[in-house]
């Protein structure tokens, strides 16, 4: 391994765990700041019932814990005002508390300090629920490093005894590199020398193994199975497939539209409505000859009563609760503002192989002609014995027993490209593709099976054939009935395989559409013109935000820049690769696919709880802001609007965790 690679790996690894012990420490730090201010606060209270200190110098030690835990709420609301937006839930706080910290200047009116500390302590808990259930970041990359290859063992020129290992960055073009079984490919090339089998699942999500002989192409991040190939390299390594792929997903991430958290959005259209309204009590009331200070007083009074404190905590607890809940059915999801995105998906795109499908073969049906089922299996289980192709596997496992009766292989061969020739029993057994049907001129016929045929002859005599295939999981097809039943409108499939079997697959779990033999980055394209649809749709002469959201849901390395790029990526995360897993909005720990389903209904009921204490927590301070503005309302009914409401919303809350 090169020095330089090794240097570029540890780094990343570093700079990923850089990145969780930073969001670890802000956490850490919010903590502290939250007790930190909690016990200032009991400090000032003693202070304020021992010594009768003037108003000013009392402001000054309510202050230190106002500042404590309110410095980074005013910083976000002073440079929310100088980008322009200013209406966020920063500027909302800091208006309601400053509003709070100034009321008891007013001649005749009483201190408020407290409350002001209070408001801003509520904001910051209902903050460190909402970082704690996002956790882990999906910054890092670092896990990409599975199918960047490490080394390329190029051939000195002219001379073939000679090969140097290089890091892929350094090989030229047209440099003739050697590539071993096992190994990644680094560099996209022309094979000119050997014959082998690639595993391309994790590029393409081609189930099959691709056979590849000298003349064919190559791309780099596939895995060489059987032989050991020469490739005369194509394209530099910042060019080839595997860099292209990593490449894309770190621009995905730029691409996504950023789906704002439910506070955001509520505080956008709160906020100035609450601002001038209480500008409104302030100046209205005295152009008719009323008392300044009375309305004034009123004015400050309707801010501090105004300031949404049950939502500040309640509805970052919901979403914590609603994450928590799906966490233990097996869905991890990334962070609230998903939650969101989740309860307005109504395209599904599925990948197919490892999503769909099992991704792993199986034989699926066997067409004797000449023998029984049983005979013809055990025969190809025979020659097979000594294959290294996935498939070769697929047929052992059917026929497991063969150790045990004890029949005779001798001179087994591989034939590359064709499959595999043996005598087994005195009778040469030839088990492969058509090709090797017609070199020994036995009359093959076709099957109305779809997958991957293998072809059997004893003596040169056809004697039947064997269906393999990358078996439909169990619960796809209720999978999709579940999406339809939740009223999804169209669920789409991706697949880099081969058409008939994509389409065998969509007939199956009746899909509303399919495309197949797709390469990563038509798969980013296809996905980008499906949203882009979406939004030309709904022109009411603007493009207007849509307000559904498309899901991808995908397994391979080769679906890791479309989950990025997608409104919510959804990845398998029992078998799914790294990539995807860091790509993905949320994680479904089995490979279940009916878990979609459950996680948008847990997603729209969580929403649901958040929307129904917004309501109620709005509800109870209009009525409480109503009294207040014609001086009916007493202080604790305004504690009441803050406290009890909060109290009410949080037990509401708690339901989220079912």
């Amino acid at each position: 391994m090169s020095h330089e690679h090794h240097h570029h790996d540890k780094c990343c690894a570093n700079e990923h765990e850089h990145h969780h012990e930073h969001h670890h420490d802000g956490l850490k730090h919010q903590l502290g700041l939250i007790f930190a201010s909690i016990n200032l606060l009991i400090l000032a209270v003693v202070i304020e019932h021992k010594f009768q200190l003037p108003t000013w110098q009392l402001l000054l030690v309510y202050l230190v814990p106002y500042l404590v835990i309110g410095y980074d709420t005013l910083k976000e609301a002073a440079e929310g005002i100088a980008h322009g937006d200013a209406f966020n839930e920063h500027f909302l706080m800091s208006v309601a508390t400053i509003g709070a910290l100034c009321i008891g200047f007013l001649p005749g009116a009483e201190t408020q300090f407290p409350e002001a500390v209070f408001v801003m302590l509520f904001f910051q808990v209902g903050e460190l629920f909402e970082g704690y259930a996002e956790g882990k970041s999906r910054e890092s990359i670092a896990h990409l490093m599975d199918i960047r290859p490490d080394v390329a063992h190029v051939e000195a020129r002219g001379k073939t005894e000679e090969v140097r290992d290089v890091s892929p960055d350094q090989v030229e073009v047209g440099s003739i590199i050697i590539i071993r079984p096992g190994e990644k490919i680094p560099l996209d090339g022309v094979v000119i020398e050997g014959t082998s089998a690639l595993n391309t699942a994790a590029l393409t999500g081609e189930s099959v193994p691709r056979d590849i002989t000298s003349g064919d192409e190559v791309i780099s991040g596939c895995v060489n199975l059987s032989g050991v190939i020469k490739v005369r390299t194509t394209k530099s390594f910042g060019e080839s497939t595997a860099s292209k792929i990593i490449e894309l997903v770190e621009h995905a991430t730029e691409h996504k539209s950023q789906s704002e958290t439910f506070i955001t959005r509520f505080a956008r259209i709160y906020t100035p409505i609450v601002v001038c309204a209480a500008i409104a009590i302030a100046i209205l009331p005295t152009l008719f000859g009323g008392s300044f200070v009375t309305w004034l007083y009123r004015a400050l009074m309707f801010l501090v009563v105004s300031c949404p404190c049950a939502l500040v905590i309640s509805v970052p607890l919901t979403f914590f609760g609603g994450i928590g809940g799906a966490s233990r059915k097996g869905i991890l999801i990334k962070g609230a503002n998903y939650m969101d995105v989740l309860a307005k998906v109504d395209t599904v795109v599925f990948d197919k192989t490892g999503t769909l499908t099992h991704g792993l073969f199986a034989v699926e049906a066997i067409h004797p002609d000449t023998c029984n089922e049983h005979q013809l299996l055990h025969l190809a289980a025979h020659v097979e014995h000594f294959s290294t192709h996935p498939i070769g596997a697929a047929l052992r496992d059917a026929f497991p027993d063969e150790a045990t009766d004890g029949c005779q292989i001798t001179d087994a061969e591989e034939i590359a490209g064709q499959g595999i020739r043996a005598k087994v029993e005195g009778k040469v057994v030839c088990v492969g593709n058509t090709k090797m049907m017609d070199a020994i001129g036995a009359k093959w016929h076709d099957c109305h099976h779809v997958g991957t045929i293998i072809h059997v002859a004893i003596d040169g005599i056809y004697a039947g054939h064997i269906v393999i295939n990358d078996k439909i999981k169990e619960d796809s097809a209720e999978a999709i009935q579940q999406l339809k039943q939740l009223g999804v409108k169209k669920t789409v499939m991706l697949t880099g395989d081969r058409k008939e079997v994509g389409a065998y697959v969509a007939q199956q779990l009746m899909l509303d559409e399919y495309h197949t033999e797709l390469l990563p980055a038509n798969k980013v394209k296809f996905f980008e013109d499906l949203r882009n649809n979406d939004i030309t749709l709904s022109r009411n002469n603007e493009i207007r935000k849509k307000d559904n959201a498309t899901a991808f849901v995908g397994d391979g390395i080769n679906d890791a820049p479309v989950l990025a790029r997608a409104d919510i990526g959804i990845a398998m995360g029992g078998l799914g690769s790294d990539a995807a897993i860091e790509a993905a909005d949320v994680v479904l720990m089995d490979d279940h696919p009916s878990k979609i389903a459950l996680a948008i209904r847990i997603a729209r009921r969580t929403l649901a709880i958040a929307r129904q204490n917004v309501w109620f927590a709005i509800g109870v301070k209009v009525a409480v802001l109503i009294l207040a503005t014609f001086g009916l309302a007493t202080m604790w009914m305004a504690v009441f609007a803050d406290v009890g409401v909060t109290v009410l919303a949080v037990l509401n809350a708690m339901r989220a965790l079912k």
